[in-house]
């Protein structure tokens, strides 16, 4: 990382600065856009992803039994215990006929531990899954002076926006439609006098 990129990114939580240039509903779409504006040599230590109205999604993968756990803490532990045998074999030669008993060790233990933590949850949670966080839309952000030079080249790319955040069009204004030709010009109209009351004479 880079000096410049590295003063950039703030220490502490902090709002994106700039202004949107393209928007769109999946992150491999904006991830395509600033890989089309290095290509082109845009400068994309100016460029930042900004995803809104964050969710969390909790994809179910398959059920949970005690065959099923059973299998994947063998395989978990067998791939650490093959692991630690090829640690052991850098450092001595004659430890190489211990990578068959440390894969198996390590799918024992694996398999031991994962039936336990399953009869510790059973029938709380019998299944497993993958959580992830996503938004509803992502926006590429631009600093202003590069904000010009982002849009013309993601033209090509579409999503292209302006504004961060959406600049509220101004409603056109009101304008009284124009007397017909010939026509003598409009003079305000008032509302009549109330004629005078005769006074009563004075005796």
């Amino acid at each position: 990382m880079s000096m410049s990129s590295a003063n950039r990114v703030p220490k502490v939580p902090t709002l994106p600065q700039g202004e949107t240039v393209a928007s769109y509903s999946t992150y491999l779409e904006a991830q395509k856009a600033v890989d089309y504006l290095a290509d082109h040599q845009f400068p994309v230590q100016q460029v930042t992803i900004v995803g809104s109205d964050l969710k969390m999604v909790e994809r179910v993968l398959r059920r949970l039994s005690y065959p099923s756990a059973a299998i994947g803490g063998f395989a978990s532990g067998a791939w650490f215990g093959l692991f630690v045998g090829l640690i052991l074999t850098l450092f001595s030669s004659s430890a190489a006929g211990l990578m068959i008993p440390a894969v198996l060790f390590g799918g024992a233990f694996g398999l031991l531990f994962s039936i336990i933590t399953y009869s510790l949850t059973r029938g709380r949670r019998d299944f497993t899954s993958s959580s992830q966080i996503v938004a509803t839309s992502y926006a590429v952000l631009c600093a202003s002076e590069h904000a010009g030079q982002a849009r013309q080249l993601l033209a090509t790319v579409g999503g292209v926006v302006s504004g961060w955040p959406g600049s509220v069009p101004t409603p056109p204004p009101v304008v009284a439609p124009a007397p017909p030709l010939g026509a003598p010009p409009s003079t305000p109209t008032y509302p009549p006098t109330p004629p005078d009351r005769p006074h009563p004479p004075v005796s």
